[in-house]
């Protein structure tokens, strides 16, 4: 893995479901930080101050506020946000939702399984494949 362990930024109003996804970050074989927030003006608000700049994004569609969908249509019209990855985690697999999700551009699409040990092999297989098989884009470098 190259440079350290991936940042993730939980976007999840729902206390319950956030307290599961980051239970199943800390029970990874991979090392991963994560952060939590509930809606979207504190996701903006983290990712407009000094914190740490995610590496991905996990974005529940349903948010108090601005949903989602808004939150993902901000980010990637955003020059400065718009190479974090963001994946949808959400429990609508509606295909009107899919649909609206990846035209604003999510990088991925994934519902959360109703089990734990189904939504813990989901989070690790979503922090491997952001933290060991996905390459990213080096801005840094020409």
């Amino acid at each position: 893995m190259t440079g350290g362990a991936k940042h993730f930024l939980l976007v999840e109003d729902n206390d319950d479901h956030a307290e599961l996804i980051l239970e199943c970050f800390q029970m990874s074989s991979i090392p991963a930080t994560t952060a939590h927030v509930t809606d979207s003006a504190a996701a903006l608000a983290y990712l407009r101050s000094e914190n740490q700049t995610p590496d991905v994004i996990l974005l529940d569609l349903k948010l108090p506020g601005h949903d989602g969908i808004e939150l993902l249509h901000v980010i990637k019209s955003d020059e400065t946000f718009r190479p974090i990855p963001v994946v949808v985690l959400t429990t609508s697999d509606a295909a009107i939702d899919r649909r609206r999700a990846y035209g604003r551009y999510a990088n991925s699409y994934l519902v959360k399984p109703d089990g734990f040990d189904e939504l813990r092999d989901l989070i690790e297989q979503v922090n491997r494949y952001w933290s060991l098989v996905n390459r990213p884009a080096d801005f840094g470098e020409a």
